[in-house]
């Protein structure tokens, strides 16, 4: 049996593949190079998970790959419709992120219950001025999002004594459907936003959405940025419709400079990085490795996304 070519869609710094000399033919391309090299790949790793060339170059009816992974938890940016009719499969880097992700969202949750922005600008202005902060113990957050990043999430939030209601794409034993949605946010002093990008959840957070929340909520979005309509964001915390926000995804990324977010009152802005925790890429190449190992043996893979819904199932 020929060894199987295996073509790597590259950034910088390359996964360490060396334990698969032998075992595969490693090519890297660039977004440029990967239309003319995708039909003669058995395997395609998307290290550059920010790149949507994987949507433009699939080679549809011709010969393809038999199995792509993206190093990411999301697949929006490779998703496509002659990808999701094909017989390749699909797997993603679900388990990296759930943890490094929930610190995140707890920091945050913490920076905003008290004051840190503003306790950083005042000391950058010399300026003691005391303030009262709230207690996040007791309050209630929803968590919209049932797989394993927002379980992550309602765990490390329950830690805090916040009592945590999660909201998945149907209701079942711990997690409620999306019909109790609305009613939940109406209640709930947190709302973290962590779905993966469908046409259900696109745009899920607008105007009416923010409307329905108390003055004294506050938003977090670490899934996906098309979940929210920036503009119906930035107008809530301008009008003091909810109390603040704090954004590590976008609509755009890089966040354009002239987007009024950078100035929306009561909003943290961070690039992309909830789940970059020191080592995460080497964490990423070996979870590669070791699928590309299963899958070489004949074995059933890990991580196998629904095509149709965009996520992996089951949880």
């Amino acid at each position: 049996m020929p060894t199987p070519t295996l073509l790597v869609l590259d950034t910088e710094p390359l996964p360490r593949l060396g334990r698969l000399t032998g075992s595969a033919r490693i090519e890297h391309t660039d977004a440029a190079g990967l239309a003319e090299r995708l039909p003669h790949a058995d395997v395609l790793l998307v290290w550059d998970f920010t790149s949507r060339a994987v949507r433009d170059a699939w080679p549809g009816e011709g010969p393809r790959p038999r199995w792509v992974h993206t190093a990411s938890a999301g697949v929006d940016h490779l998703m496509c419709p002659e990808l999701a009719a094909s017989d390749t499969v699909v797997t993603n880097a679900r388990g990296i992120f759930d943890q490094p992700i929930a610190e995140y969202v707890a920091a945050l949750v913490l920076a905003m219950a008290k004051d840190l922005p503003r306790t950083l600008e005042l000391q950058r202005e010399r300026t003691w001025r005391h303030r009262e902060s709230l207690k996040i113990a007791g309050g209630r957050a929803v968590v919209v999002g049932s797989g394993p990043i927002g379980r992550a999430i309602a765990r490390t939030l329950g830690a805090l004594d916040i009592t945590t209601a999660l909201v998945g794409r149907a209701a079942r034993s711990g997690v409620h459907g999306p019909e109790d949605l609305d009613r939940l946010l109406a209640r709930a002093d947190w709302v973290i936003a962590a779905a993966p990008l469908t046409g259900e959840t696109h745009g899920m957070f607008d105007a009416r959405r923010f409307g329905l929340m108390q003055p004294s909520a506050r938003f977090v979005n670490i899934g996906r940025g098309q979940l929210v309509v920036e503009d119906a964001l930035a107008e809530a915390l301008a009008k003091r419709w909810i109390a603040g926000a704090a954004l590590d995804v976008f609509e755009a990324e890089p966040l354009p400079a002239e987007s009024p977010l950078w100035q929306a009152p009561g909003l943290i802005v961070s690039p992309h990085m909830s789940g970059d925790t020191i080592g995460w890429r080497d964490e990423l190449g070996a979870q590669f490795v070791e699928l590309y190992e299963q899958w070489a043996a004949g074995e059933p893979l890990k991580n196998v996304v629904d095509k149709q819904r965009g996520y992996v199932p089951g949880h």
